[in-house]
């Protein structure tokens, strides 16, 4: 059985402790997002972060609070408008 999977795209991008960086990719409507930590060393030496990934639906998480739902969604359409879904960010 194939799992079914969502085209999110590249909507936020914070860095923190420990060289840890926080990767936050959403649904183009805002509604769902996935998130992803990578060092730094791991973001200069390995897989690029690219404009738009495919998630599948299991490992999405809801976004309860509607700013961050209309940023979100913001973001996504911006991104889309400017990059092709396999071009690094």
């Amino acid at each position: 059985m194939s799992e079914s999977t969502v085209r999110c795209w590249f909507v936020e991008r914070a860095f923190g402790d420990r060289n840890v960086v926080t990767i936050v990719y959403a649904s183009a409507d805002g509604s769902r997002y996935h998130q992803r930590e990578r060092s730094s060393a791991s973001l200069r030496t390995g897989s690029p972060v690219t404009a738009a990934v495919e998630i599948p639906e299991d490992q999405l998480e809801p976004v309860d609070d509607e700013e961050t739902r209309d940023r979100y969604a913001t973001e996504a359409e911006r991104t889309a408008n400017r990059y092709e879904p396999d071009e690094t960010v």
